[in-house]
């Protein structure tokens, strides 16, 4: 019987591949975080201050102390977060490694029984097992994955979540600031408070767009999440600037 296989099926089989992106690193999370800290921080702190002085000046001097302040501690924050990571991870790895290589049958066994776990009888558990520590390499990346939950060859670049953290943060920062350098009062005011809720909205339909989510319904969240942290410091400011008068 004649072969009809083609190679167009072998193009159209490929185009149903389904492709994931990159979730461990650890860059798109401090970026989108990064944004979103920025705008509320910053829209927050300009908002109080404006709530206790009507010096366009003093509130342009916050706003930048904040952002700088902000993105510097922000970029520091991530860079020790994923370098301590790392380093926890890259312990577990060496331990796993010597075991691998002091006790491969103890090894052996306990991969056997994650994938009679996983539902495979004992005999194809055993085989699947014996043949993933043939290989060294492979078995310390099966190991981690299965036991440590992690990629090994995935870890995040702490210079990268730093650089990304403070860019982003930045980004967001300057958004609800840009006004205070053309405008000062009631109008410079409610063009920060337009320019958050949007800036707000939009990393909460960027987020709904990446996990496949309701764009609109994170959009709003994130706006209303926004607007009770900038709510509540202007009236502390307000507060505040009322108590010293």
């Amino acid at each position: 019987m004649a072969d009809d296989h083609t190679p167009d099926d072998d193009h159209h089989h490929d185009h149903w591949v389904h492709m994931h992106r990159d979730v461990q690193g650890g860059a798109a999370r401090a970026a989108v975080f990064g944004v979103s800290d920025g705008l509320v921080s910053n829209v927050a702190l300009i908002l109080g201050i404006a709530g206790a002085s009507t010096d366009g000046s003093l509130v342009r001097l916050a706003g930048i102390s904040g952002l700088l302040a902000g993105a510097i501690s922000m970029a520091a924050g991530e860079w020790v977060s994923v370098r301590a990571q790392n380093e926890l991870i890259e312990r577990e790895l060496e331990i796993e490694r010597r075991s691998l290589q002091e006790n491969p049958e103890a090894e052996l066994r306990e991969l056997a029984a994650i994938y009679r776990e996983r539902g495979l009888d004992p005999e194809a558990a055993a085989t699947v097992a014996e043949g993933v520590m043939a290989d060294p390499e492979i078995a310390l990346d099966i190991h981690a994955r299965e036991e440590l939950g992690v990629d090994p060859n995935g870890l995040g670049s702490p210079a990268l979540v730093a650089v990304a953290s403070f860019v982003a943060f930045a980004v967001g920062a300057v958004i609800p600031l840009a006004p205070w350098f053309v405008a000062d009062g009631t109008a410079a005011t409610v063009t920060s408070v337009v320019l958050g809720a949007a800036g707000a909205g939009i990393v909460g339909w960027l987020v709904g767009y990446f996990t496949e989510r309701s764009r609109l319904r994170t959009a709003i969240r994130q706006v209303l999440v926004a607007a009770g942290a900038c709510g509540a410091t202007f009236m502390i400011g307000s507060a505040l600037g009322v108590s010293i008068s």
